[in-house]
């Protein structure tokens, strides 16, 4: 997986441990860029201590069910996304604008004990998503996403770049379509944690084909 000016291949490019970034409704998958406005101070000393080290950040989201004793400190999902900071940019405000470039999933394996005001986990990274070969698309049913995308589309009177989805290959057609998703929490973990990108796909058009299904529905009972 290339990141930045980095390229990652084993477990041994990788840190055992990593700093994590927890928010809700946050999806990066590897190969995605996402944009933040990181404003927090805790957050704002993490984005401080990567640049110093391995830029490598945990993006992962807090758990969505039952109650939360410690809104500060939430129990969090057990996968996550790393991603390496690729850009960065000093407001004058106080704020951080940064772009992370996904890397690889991770699963928790232990959230440690620091002194940092910023949470730490020890990791266990998917390393089958380091192989970006162009043949792990192969499989989508490229025909099938982009009738329910068509679909969507229609449902809320959006348009799209139809030139750039025509170049895009699967894999990044796939992850690009659930990064930009609309969904919830539930849903954006469930497009995470699809073990592979064919998976992702077939997730990403049930649950679409379900907001079409719920909105149409919703939409008959309006009218009666």
């Amino acid at each position: 997986m290339q990141a930045g000016n980095v390229t990652y291949r084993t477990a041994r490019d990788l840190p055992e441990t990593v700093p994590v970034f927890p928010l809700a409704g946050a999806l990066l998958l590897p190969g995605g860029q996402m944009p933040l406005n990181v404003f927090e101070p805790r957050y704002l000393e993490m984005v401080d201590a990567v640049l110093r080290g391995n830029r490598l950040i945990g993006m992962i989201q807090p758990q969505f069910s039952g109650a939360c004793e410690n809104p500060d400190k939430p129990e969090l999902c057990a996968v996550g996304c790393l991603g390496r900071l690729a850009s960065f940019a000093e407001t004058g405000d106080g704020r951080y604008l940064i772009s992370l470039h996904g890397v690889c999933r991770f699963r928790v394996a232990e959230e440690l004990a620091v002194r940092t005001p910023y949470r730490q986990c020890r990791i266990t990274p998917f390393i089958s998503d380091l192989d970006d070969s162009p043949d792990a698309g192969a499989s989508v049913d490229r025909e099938e996403l982009l009738r329910v995308f068509r679909a969507y589309l229609e449902a809320n009177d959006l348009e799209a770049d139809w030139e750039s989805v025509r170049r895009a290959g699967n894999d990044t057609l796939v992850n690009a379509l659930s990064m930009m998703s609309p969904y919830g929490p539930a849903e954006k973990q469930a497009l995470l944690e699809a073990p592979d990108l064919k998976s992702r796909a077939e997730t990403l058009i049930a649950i679409t084909e379900m907001a079409l299904a719920r909105d149409n529905d919703d939409l008959g009972k309006t009218l009666q």
